[in-house]
């Protein structure tokens, strides 16, 4: 087994290690060669939970591995409520990635400098499988691109790399360079079922096809190459045009008749979206929502698309029912997740507790707690909404927006806390008489978001 560490030369990588072969094969090669090039080597490892007592004992025998062998280790254990499956599980771990490649103080005390890639083990057949298996479902030429050799991320504060070293080498080069190195690891026993469609590929499709066709994985890994270079020109056009836009509740493409275009637009948007389960007959459906009037949509995967006349707009099934339906300002409130509400930057929260965020005009509001009721939401404005302006006087939202000559396109976008059509909190522009600090408060807290009067200006 051999891998180019040219390309990587003085870059400081974190290799994500399960445990199995393909990982250990990945990390045993950084450490061992990886000096030669001036490459600083650590180690992230994740428990999902999925597998029982199987995913504590796989990260047990990484932590071991990488104490005897003095590479610093990453760990991450994945708490987070809801359903756990395959794709959620795909995008807690990227994210992760993002955490993963700054500098920090590791469990063990020692100090980790931060990496400039996350290199992951994908390998050859990995490859091949990916490519298949969007084949089979009709996902479009852009599904046969496969497994990049590289992805550049600018989600986290630090952008990165994700590498894939072992993209050109084969699983059968993979066992041999294990075995000449009695190199340990772990078995996933969920790789030896056919529960999964993948599975059903690796073990019964592939390998007869690479009996009537040898060298077929290598073939396709090649045609997945021409087909990424084919992709990269359809990717220069779709920028030069602007024709996608992330947005805080999915994304939007604009109007594009032309069809083999269109379809790569939607295949990036999927793909930022972290939608996978898609097919053939998607893309068609969402190509003739373009034609079919300004209002109409379309359901699918979690996503709802509407046409807006120039544009289809993707938006979050989940975030468009909490947009109608608001989030309770109990469960918002010192909420741990990261300081966002459906794409806006927004803390609530104990007053002293409140965090730098990254917006360019802060602005803090402070306010009574034990006046917000248990019914109040965090949620947009609706038709209807009046508020008791700070110092008396009530008036319609709306109508409190034009005095401060905020626009409509940002008047959509500011979060409120609401009981009823009752605003007690625009947020970043003023709170409400009724929830205003008095003498005698005792649980005052803060209200931190963009000051959306010197946004307007």
């Amino acid at each position: 087994m051999r891998i180019d560490l040219t390309q990587y030369a003085g870059m400081r990588i974190c290799a994500a290690v399960s445990g199995g072969r393909d990982s250990m094969a990945l990390l045993h090669y950084l450490i061992s060669r990886g000096g030669e090039y001036g490459i600083s080597v650590c180690a992230v490892n994740f428990d999902h939970g999925m597998r029982a007592e199987s995913s504590s004992r796989d990260s047990a025998f990484v932590a071991e591995y990488c104490k005897q062998n003095g590479v610093p280790l990453i760990f991450y254990k994945w708490t987070d409520e809801g359903a756990k499956t395959e794709s959620a599980a795909h995008f807690w771990r990227f994210m992760k990635y993002t955490q993963a490649v700054q500098p920090q103080t590791l469990s063990n005390g020692d100090k980790w400098d931060g990496a400039d890639a996350v290199a992951t083990a994908h390998h050859l057949n990995d490859n091949a499988e990916t490519v298949l298996f969007n084949l089979a479902r009709g996902s479009g030429l852009a599904g046969l691109t496969g497994i990049t050799d590289e992805e550049y991320s600018s989600v986290a504060p630090k952008p990165f790399k994700l590498i894939r070293p072992l993209i050109a080498v084969s699983r059968a080069e993979i066992d041999e360079y294990i075995a000449k190195n009695n190199i340990p690891y772990v078995d996933d026993e969920t790789n030896f079922t056919d529960d999964y469609t993948r599975n059903k590929i690796r073990h019964n499709v592939l390998p007869e096809l690479e009996k009537a066709v040898p060298g077929a994985s290598g073939a396709i890994y090649r045609f997945s190459r021409i087909a990424a270079e084919d992709e990269e020109y359809f990717k220069k056009i779709i920028e030069e045009r602007g024709l996608i836009k992330r947005t805080p509740l999915g994304c939007e493409i604009s109007y594009c008749a032309e069809k083999s275009v269109f379809k790569r637009c939607v295949s990036r948007c999927l793909r930022e979206l972290n939608v996978r389960d898609y097919s053939f007959e998607h893309f068609e459906a969402l190509y003739a929502l373009q034609f079919a009037g300004r209002g109409k949509k379309f359901e699918f995967c979690g996503y709802t698309v509407f046409n807006e006349g120039n544009k289809i707009a993707f938006c979050s099934s989940s975030a468009l029912k909490m947009q109608e339906d608001g989030c309770p300002f109990s469960e918002y409130f010192n909420h741990d997740a990261s300081p966002v509400f459906l794409g806006r930057p927004l803390y609530i929260g104990s007053q002293g507790s409140e965090p730098k965020l990254d917006i360019s005009h802060p602005k803090t509001l402070k306010f009574d707690c034990d006046k917000i009721p248990s019914t109040a939401v965090v949620r947009f404005m609706r038709p209807g909404d009046k508020f008791t302006k700070f110092g008396g006087g009530t008036k319609n939202l709306g109508s409190y927006f034009t005095d401060l000559k905020i626009p409509a396109r940002i008047r959509s976008n500011v979060p409120v806390v609401a009981d009823g059509n009752d605003i007690l909190i625009v947020c970043g522009v003023e709170i409400s008489e009724k929830v205003r600090l008095e003498d005698g408060t005792r649980n005052p807290a803060v209200c931190v978001a963009e000051d959306y009067i010197k946004m307007s200006k």
